[in-house]
């Protein structure tokens, strides 16, 4: 049986994705502020087959380490300058006809009545090519900016996600396939009938409905998650068509993979009913040489300290108190508690102090290197 291979570009709509090298690179253009290096990015990607295009996000500036913006600012880590992920997309929208575009926006910081009426109009002004990248969000940054004083705990935040998922569906759904009518000659704009108010009243949200924006092209956007904690991947197998997850080893992707499948197991689903994108950073040479030159000076770009900072924001917890030659240890974390179960095991495996993981993290966010030809 021939498997069709799944790819998808995950990036910041910023300086920097994965590889905090970037912005340093040599061969990178500073056009992270201009249209016309997304409309670039997605050109390529859509010429190259690529099923998606997707941009992470977060709603605040790391000041974790060392409660500070310092090194953040200063070596320009993950969450230095972040764009507006919808508005990006809307802008790419018009130069592509095939490419699935993702945003990822947080169900702990908006309202269903405006992430489902934003994420339709992408769909409609897409030709149905809309993707929500659904997160909780992970640290204090993020609330003060909302002007809370702290973050929900971990599985509070799933659980208010889970309602937001059920209203944003029937906010979709407020709208039947064919009540816009559009007759002339009657003066019949919209069927009263097919279209309905949702009267949500829950222990999170409260909205009457309906959409104001008629059903789209897909109905709703493809739903991407990232869950890798327990209560994550419950989450993720009831909601998500695409998972997406770091694994730095095979042998812990194909954990993750069994994992998953007994959860979709779990909700009745089938084990086709959601894809898995393990991230790979790939360096390509023509030859094996070239590619691990191209790779061995992206890494010497790193400044480990913005690994640490980016690794602090994502944790929620302030690495800087501790030394660089320690290991990472038991450390409890508020933040991505899945992928830093997967930090510490991989820490113990190779025996990482801090100062080495804040290296590896700074070059991929531990997203395996791929190095050679494109053979």
């Amino acid at each position: 049986m021939i498997r069709q291979m799944h790819l998808a570009g995950f990036l910041i709509a910023g300086p920097v994705a994965h590889s905090h090298a970037l912005w340093r690179h040599p061969e990178t253009a500073m056009n992270f502020l201009q249209p016309e290096g997304y409309q670039e990015i997605a050109g390529i990607l859509e010429r190259g087959k690529f099923d998606l295009l997707f941009f992470a996000d977060r709603l605040a500036m790391s000041t974790t380490y060392g409660d500070s913006l310092d090194v953040g600012v200063r070596h320009g880590d993950q969450d230095v300058v972040r764009l507006d992920p919808l508005q990006v997309l809307g802008l790419v929208a018009a130069g592509t006809t095939q490419l699935g575009l993702g945003a990822t926006c947080s169900t702990t910081y908006y309202h269903p009545y405006y992430l489902a009426r934003a994420f339709a109009t992408l769909d409609h002004l897409s030709r149905g090519r809309a993707a929500w990248n659904v997160v909780t969000s992970v640290n204090e940054g993020e609330a003060r900016n909302f002007g809370y004083e702290e973050h929900l705990e971990h599985d509070r935040r799933y659980d208010r996600a889970d309602e937001f998922m059920e209203v944003a569906h029937r906010l979709w759904e407020s709208w039947d396939e064919h009540a816009l009518v559009l007759d002339r000659e009657r003066g019949l704009f919209a069927e009263p009938a097919q279209v309905r108010a949702i009267d949500h009243d829950g222990s999170w949200f409260h909205s009457k409905g309906p959409l104001n924006v008629p059903r789209s092209p897909q109905g709703r956007p493809v739903i991407i998650q990232a869950g890798s904690s327990g209560r994550g991947k419950a989450f993720a197998a009831r909601w998500a068509e695409v998972i997406f997850t770091i694994q730095p080893t095979a042998e812990l992707a194909q954990a993750f993979y069994r994992d998953v499948h007994s959860q979709l197991a779990a909700v009745d689903r089938a084990d086709d009913a959601c894809r898995i994108l393990l991230a790979v950073m790939p360096f390509i040479g023509k030859t094996d040489t070239e590619a691990r030159e191209k790779r061995d000076l992206h890494n010497s770009l790193v400044q480990p300290l913005v690994g640490l900072s980016t690794l602090s924001s994502h944790m929620n917890y302030d690495f800087s108190r501790h030394a660089l030659d320690e290991p990472v240890g038991n450390i409890q974390v508020k933040g991505m508690q899945g992928l830093f179960a997967t930090i510490r095991a991989f820490s113990e495996t190779e025996g990482l102090t801090l100062g080495a993981l804040g290296e590896l993290y700074g070059r991929s966010v531990l997203v395996p290197q791929l190095t050679g030809t494109p053979a």
